[in-house]
């Protein structure tokens, strides 16, 4: 998944523009294939934008 949005980013979106962008791909993939909703979910979720992990010391 990070081919894709380094290709968006090659495109000229920026980091949070590929990652609502493919939000709005997932969203629609799974309007248009609800039998395969919880399979879309897993493969997008995990190429979510990334946040550094709460960590309490």
């Amino acid at each position: 998944m990070q081919e894709l949005v380094d290709k968006l980013l090659a495109q000229g979106l920026t980091e949070d523009q590929a990652y609502k962008a493919i939000e709005v791909i997932k969203t629609f993939t799974k309007e248009k294939f609800p039998f395969f909703s919880g399979a879309i979910d897993k493969l997008f979720d995990k190429y979510g934008p990334k946040t550094e992990e709460d960590f309490m010391p």
